[in-house]
C-alpha cells in the first residue's frame, strides 16, 4: 500500500533548495501477492497505452501536488495522467507537469492499512484532483470505486440487473473492466482490456513469449524444410532438361 510522507521526512535543505524526497525508505509492497497485482496492473496499462505519447503511468512514485511543500504527498501504488508524456522521473512534481494530476489512481489494500490512513489518502486524491479512485482489498477480494462527480470523488454504488455496480465496471478514463474472480477461497482482481483480453502477469507473459517462440521455430523449420524441397525439385527438373537436350529435343 502507497504511503504518505511524513513531516519529520519532508523537510531538508539541499543547497538551499528545499528538498523533495524520492522515497520514504519503505518497500514498494507488503509482499509478494502485492507486489504482483502492482506490476500486473502497470505493465497491463502500459501495454494499452504503448501507442500513445500522451499518457504516463506510474507506479509507487511520489506525487507532489503543490510547489513549495513537499510534506503534500502520496505514493499511491498505480496511478495514471493523461496530457503528459511517458518517461522517467524521479518524482511527480504537478507544477513541473502543466498542472496535470494524475487522474487514475489505484490502491491495494493490506493488514496494515488503517481506516484513518484509508481516509487521509482518500481525501487527498479528492482534493488533488483525481477523477477515477479505485480501492481493491486482496484479503476479501472487495473492490471499492469513486469517480468525480460534482466537483468531489463519489463512491461507485447502487447495482445493475441484481448485481453491484462494481461488478464489471468500465473505467471511463481508461476503458478497462474490472472483475473480481475466485480461485477457490483465494479472490483476484482481473482487469480486461477494451479487446476483452486480460492483464496478465510476468509470468503468463513469458509463456506466450515461450510459446510464440516454439510456434516461430516450428515454422521457421517447415519453411526449410519447403525451401530444401524445393531446392531439389528445381535439381531434378535441371537435370532432365540436360538428358532432353542430349537427346535432341529443345527445351526451354
Amino acid at each position: 500500500m502507497a504511503s504518505i510522507l511524513t513531516p519529520q521526512s519532508a523537510y531538508h535543505k539541499k543547497l538551499g533548495e528545499i528538498y523533495y524526497p524520492d522515497s520514504d525508505g519503505e518497500s514498494v509492497a507488503n509482499n509478494t501477492e502485492h507486489y504482483e497485482l502492482i506490476a500486473t496492473t502497470k505493465s497491463g496499462l502500459d501495454k494499452l497505452f504503448a501507442d500513445r505519447d500522451d499518457v504516463f503511468v506510474a507506479a509507487d512514485l511520489f506525487w507532489y501536488p503543490v510547489e513549495g511543500n513537499p510534506k503534500i504527498a502520496i505514493a499511491p501504488d498505480v496511478m495514471v495522467a493523461f496530457g503528459r508524456p511517458p518517461g522517467a522521473r524521479k518524482s511527480y512534481k504537478q507544477w513541473e507537469e502543466v498542472n496535470t494530476p494524475f487522474h487514475v489512481v489505484f490502491e491495494f489494500l493490506s493488514d496494515s492499512n488503517t481506516t484513518k490512513e484509508m481516509a487521509q489518502k482518500a481525501m487527498f486524491f479528492d482534493r488533488y484532483g483525481a477523477e477515477e479512485y479505485y480501492v481493491y482489498d486482496m484479503d476479501s477480494g472487495v473492490l471499492d470505486g469513486f469517480i468525480r462527480y460534482g466537483g468531489e470523488l463519489s463512491p461507485i454504488e447502487g447495482t445493475f440487473n441484481g448485481k453491484s455496480a462494481m461488478e464489471g465496471w468500465v473505467s471511463p478514463r481508461l476503458g478497462v473492466r474490472f472483475e473480481v474472480e475466485w480461485r477457490g477461497e483465494q479472490p483476484e482482481l482481473v482487469i480486461y482490456n477494451p479487446d476483452g483480453t486480460r492483464f496478465l502477469s510476468y509470468v503468463e507473459i513469458a509463456a506466450q513469449l515461450d510459446s510464440a517462440k516454439i510456434e516461430l521455430s516450428s515454422a521457421q523449420e517447415t519453411i526449410v524444410a519447403m525451401n530444401e524441397k524445393l531446392s531439389s525439385t528445381e535439381e531434378q527438373n535441371k537435370l532432365l532438361r540436360e538428358k532432353l537436350r542430349a537427346l535432341g529435343v529443345e527445351v526451354e
